[in-house]
């Protein structure tokens, strides 16, 4: 295990947290995308459970690669199907806010390998 690794992981975990964080508050600059892309608002819960579950499954696998390497699995699917939501919602712009998440939980996993 690199330090670049931990770094990147660690940044990631972190950064998906504060995703999770904002879900569970409901931050208005959250829940109104949200809303415009059609998701419903029933789902956050489980949005943000999502993403605390994969936050700490990235932390684990520090000690424990495997359950790391399967919450980044998830976390790139989380954040890919986020990209897709917003394509289907017709709100390109946005695009680039899912890819901001993604990219560094892509990065821990290619640097797990």
């Amino acid at each position: 295990m690199s330090t670049a690794h931990v770094i990147v992981t660690v940044f990631a975990a972190l950064f998906v947290a504060f995703s999770a964080v904002s879900v569970f508050a409901r931050a208005a600059w959250v829940v109104q995308p949200m809303k415009d892309y059609g998701v419903p608002m029933a789902w956050l819960p489980y949005l943000g459970a999502a993403k605390a579950a994969g936050s700490l499954g990235l932390l684990a696998g520090l000690f424990v690669p495997a359950v790391g390497t399967a919450a980044g699995i998830a976390l790139v699917l989380y954040f890919t199907g986020a990209v897709i939501t917003v394509i289907r919602a017709r709100w390109y712009s946005h695009i680039p806010f899912p890819l901001l998440y993604l990219a560094p939980v892509a990065g821990s996993l290619v640097l797990a390998m």
